[in-house]
Formats: C-alpha cells, structure tokens, sequence
C-alpha cells in the first residue's frame, strides 16, 4: 500500500456560474501547491463542497486534479455516498480516472448501525486496489466511526489512514492505541497540527493547507525534524487561519482566501453563504500577517 504522509491540502473546487468546472483555475492552484511543497493533493473533501456537487462536477475536478498533478504527488479522491453501490460506483470511477486513494466518506440522513458502517467502508475498500483514509466527522456526520469500528476495518489490508475531523485529539491517540499501528492518522483544520504530529500523526489533510501551503510544508518538517520550539512558534502563527476557518463557512473562507491571492476561484456553491464583507477583512489580515500576498500565487 502506497506510503501517504504529510500536508494533503482540500481542494476547493471551483465553480463557474454556469456550473462548468473551471478547469484552468483549478489546474493552476495544483501546480501553485505542487511547487510549495505539498505531499499530496486532496479533491472532494469537505472543503471542496463535495456534499453540493453533480456527478458530472465531481468526475471533472477529479480529472483535471489528476492531470495536473502528473504522478508528482499522489491523489487521494474523495467519494460520499449514500448507499453503498453509489460509494462503490464512486470509488471504482475515482480509480479509473487515476486516483492514486480514496478519502471515503459516508453520508446519512438516517443513523446507520455500526456494522453498517463497517459494512459501508470494507466494500469501498474492496471495490479497488487503492489505499482508502476513512473520514470522520462526528459535527456533521449522522453515523460516526466508532473506536471499534475503526479497529475492525484496520484490518483490511488497504484501510491504513483515517481522517478524524472531531475537536478531540485524545481520541486521535484512542485510534492509533487501538489500532495497534495499523491505522495511521491524518489531523484536520479542528486540531493543532503540530500535538497531532506530536503524538505520532502522520500529517494533516485540510483546508487551510489549501491557503498557507508553503507555512504548512515548513510546519510539517519541523515537526518530522522533532524541532518542537520551532514548531510551535510557527504553529500559534498559523493558528489564526484555523480560527478564521472554523468561524466562517468552510468554503467561503478558503475560496475568499484564495481569492485575495489571486485565484479566481469563485464563490460557494448556494445555498451556501459566500464570505462576508467583516469575514474577507479578517481573512486579509491574517494572511498579511504571514506576508501572503497576491504575488505569491
């Protein structure tokens, strides 16, 4: 199973007004993170409003990620479904398209037992030969990944990852204890990075990674190089945009970041709000805070 580790950036997905994906926008902030140093590049995630997207929508952002990445960093696809054939289907076309992993995630509008759950991921993961990272996110989600659930699925031989997006970092170390290892575990914009890496994480998928690619590589290796006072200096400066994201919609914060940066990526796909005039000034202020500017982009 391919060796996945580092900062894995979510996507936004830009939209155009006509509902065309806007490939060239979308195919630049690639190459833009690629040359930052990011590990690996992550497309349909929360941050790319993939729970507001068309099949059509989502197939084309995945193409055109894989395209521009070009083998130089791996791809790990979302797919959300909810039923089990559709996340099948989704995982079988993600693989087909090039997709080098899939970020499963599962969607419910009633609550699904647990063995469902478990029923739901094993047949994503057995719908292809690429490593799956489960995704969890107990805010959002009806029907969570349980601490036994997470044990027995850690025993497929291509579910090796979970994404946890909850707030709580001890259960990040509950989930490595009980996994023995076989579960490896990426940290989302809800927790600190750097305690993540700390504790034996391997790397972080999120959105602001998407916005501060370069700080968040330069985080990442200071952490991996056990520099923690370096670390956590650079950490409590990023923090800001982690603060900023959680107070404002997730897309609308990092598409107006990206924005200010000179990517015309658009706004939120409605109903989604757009960011506000008060949410756009803050977003400015923090990232010339860290001298981000147009000119990096």
């Amino acid at each position: 199973m391919q060796d996945l580790h580092g900062v894995f950036p979510y996507l936004v997905s830009p939209i155009g007004p006509d509902g065309r994906v806007l490939d060239e926008v979308l195919a630049r902030l690639c190459e833009h993170l690629i040359a930052a140093g990011v590990h690996g590049l992550t497309p349909l995630g929360s941050t790319g409003e993939f729970a507001y997207l068309n099949a059509g929508q989502r197939r084309r952002i995945i193409q055109v990620v894989v395209e521009a990445a070009a083998g130089r960093v791996p791809v790990v696809a979302g797919i959300a479904a909810n039923t089990t054939a559709e996340a099948v289907r989704q995982a079988k076309e993600a693989a087909e398209l090039g997709a080098d992993g899939i970020l499963a995630i599962l969607e419910a509008y009633f609550p699904v037992p647990e063995a469902g759950v478990v029923d739901y991921f094993t047949a994503v993961a057995d719908a292809t030969d690429r490593p799956v990272v489960l995704y969890t996110n107990p805010q959002f989600q009806r029907s969570d990944l349980s601490l036994p659930a997470l044990a027995a699925l850690s025993r497929h031989p291509r579910i090796g990852y979970v994404k946890d997006a909850s707030t709580n970092t001890g259960r990040l170390l509950s989930i490595m204890d009980r996994t023995e290892g076989r579960m490896r575990v990426f940290a989302a914009s809800a927790h600190i990075p750097a305690a993540v890496m700390l504790i034996g994480g391997v790397g972080w998928m999120a959105g602001p990674a998407c916005a501060i690619p370069r700080q968040s590589v330069q985080l990442y290796e200071l952490c991996r190089a056990g520099d923690w006072t370096a670390a956590m200096a650079l950490q409590r400066r990023l923090w800001r945009i982690n603060e900023l994201f959680a107070r404002h919609a997730l897309a609308a914060c990092i598409k107006g970041a990206l924005e200010i940066q000179g990517f015309p990526v658009g706004v939120p796909l409605p109903p989604q709000p757009a960011l506000s005039a008060q949410g756009r000034q803050e977003v400015e202020a923090a990232l010339a805070n860290l001298d981000i500017h147009a000119d990096d982009a």
